[in-house]
Parts: structure tokens; C-alpha cells; sequence
């Protein structure tokens, strides 16, 4: 499987801040001096990465919208960078709920955290794969790459819908994987521990997860060094163990599943 050095136009949503800006600017600094096309909310984050490299370039995007305005970004996105070769879903949000106090669970904060966290994926991926079709046909590579969380392997209770979210899109991954693969889509999930991040400032958990969390530099290396080699699962930290223990093999079993389903179909039909 190639690795991202072939991509030439990657888009990050999500890059204001966290691992997508950290990604962003580790995959502009590639010697294959890729266009990486930054997109988020936070228009001054933006232009503050525009001016660290001419091969940046920006797009203020709410993924936490409907179904219509996700499918506009998609089309013009593609109109705007024809040579559009991978996307990187970064974007994420993190709630924290207790299920013994209900009355105080905001369902709201519920549908924003599934809707940003696994919806808005699963709806742009659906739009971007008749553009990486037309690449694949072609004979070009494209790349898929959301980042989910080792929370997708054993959930955090504390934060059990951001858990299931990510649980969702690594199951979305797999099966993105299997029926991909007689094709030149390549899905590679980024499977991050506990890095350091923004993602917790609102919960007042920062301090406390400062001194355990992996430093983002390090993170980076090692997600970069799978994005390189074109894993088809990047960990890195604790979530090795818990992959080697949960997932290894799955992938392939997954494969071998699919496999046989439309085989089986083959032969009902005929």
C-alpha cells in the first residue's frame, strides 16, 4: 500500500488546532511538497497557518452542519483542487456525561458531538468517493484517512458518547477498507491515545491529563511514520496494547468476510 508521499493535494479538516494542525504542517514540510489544503472554523487559526507556507491553502468549514451545505463544501472543494488526493478527517469534539444524573445530560451536546464526530465523516466520505473513483479509474491513488481514538477500542466511560462516535468511524474504517479494496482508495485510520490537545479545556481536565497524555510532537512522528509506510492502522502509545490485544487480525477476518458475502451473492444469482 503507497504511502501519503504520493498524495500531492491533501485536505485537513480540522487543522486549527491539535493533531490536524500538528499533521498539517509535518505532511507541508514532506520533500514531495504536497498542497495541503487546511479547513476549520476559527478563520484567524487559518490565515495563521496560510502564512507559515505558499503550499498552504484554507477553507472555514463547520462540519457540524446538514446534509446539503456538507455536500456543497464537498463539490466546491473538488472544483477548487481538481488534483484533490486525500482527505484527513480530524475535526472532534468531546463531552463528558453522567448517566446518574440524567436530568442533567444536555441532548444537544449529545447530537453535536454524533453529528461532528461520526455523521459528518460518514456523509463526506459518501461525497468525495465519486471523485477518488474517477482517481481510482484513472490509475491514481487517493487516501481516506480519518483519526479516531484508542477510545474506539475500550471506551472511556467519563465520556461514553465521544467513545461510541469513535467507535462508529473505526467500524466505518474497516468496512471502508473491505469494500475498497479492489481499488485505488486507500483507508488509513489514525488510532491516537491520550494526546495533548485542546479537546478537554472546556471539561477542566486539562492539568490533570497534562501528566499522562502523549506530547504532541511525539504523537506526530509516530503518525507520520504510519502515513509514510501506508499502514492501514497507525497507534501509537497505550493503544498498542489494547490493539494487539482486541483488533489484531480483525482487519483481515473483516476482508475474508466480505470476501465470502459476495461470493456467496455470486453464486445466488447465477
Amino acid at each position: 500500500m503507497p504511502g501519503i508521499s504520493v498524495a500531492k493535494c491533501i485536505l485537513i479538516i480540522g487543522a486549527t488546532s491539535g493533531i490536524g494542525r500538528a499533521l498539517a504542517l509535518a505532511i507541508h514540510a514532506l520533500p514531495s511538497k504536497p498542497t495541503v489544503v487546511v479547513g476549520g472554523r476559527r478563520r484567524a487559526r487559518l490565515d495563521e497557518l496560510a502564512a507559515q507556507g505558499e503550499r498552504f491553502q484554507t477553507v472555514q468549514v463547520d462540519v457540524n452542519t446538514d446534509r446539503a451545505n456538507l455536500k456543497k463544501f464537498v463539490q466546491e472543494i473538488t472544483i477548487a483542487y481538481p488534483a484533490l488526493d486525500a482527505v484527513i478527517f480530524s475535526s472532534g469534539i468531546q463531552h463528558m456525561f453522567d448517566f446518574k444524573k440524567p436530568e442533567e445530560i444536555d441532548l444537544d451536546k449529545v447530537e453535536d458531538e454524533l453529528n461532528t464526530n461520526y455523521t459528518s465523516i460518514f456523509t463526506m466520505t459518501t461525497f468525495f468517493l465519486p471523485h477518488f473513483l474517477k482517481l481510482s479509474a484513472e490509475g491514481k491513488p487517493s487516501f481516506i484517512i480519518p483519526i479516531t481514538s484508542g477510545l474506539a477500542v475500550v471506551p472511556g466511560p467519563w465520556v461514553p458518547n465521544y467513545s461510541a462516535t469513535k467507535s462508529a468511524v473505526h467500524s466505518l474504517a474497516l468496512s471502508l477498507n473491505a469494500q475498497l479494496a479492489d481499488t485505488n482508495i486507500h483507508v488509513m485510520e489514525i488510532i491516537p491515545p491520550l494526546v495533548e490537545s485542546e479537546l478537554h479545556d472546556h471539561q477542566g481536565m486539562t492539568p490533570a491529563l497534562s501528566k499522562v497524555w502523549m506530547p504532541l510532537d511525539d504523537f506526530t512522528k509516530a503518525a507520520m511514520d504510519g502515513l509514510l509506510r501506508g499502514n492501514v492502522q497507525i497507534t501509537a502509545g497505550f493503544v498498542n496494547l489494547n490493539w494487539d490485544h482486541f483488533e489484531k487480525g480483525k482487519i483481515e477476518k473483516i476482508r475474508e468476510a466480505f470476501q465470502r458475502q459476495n461470493h456467496n451473492m455470486r453464486i445466488e444469482s447465477s
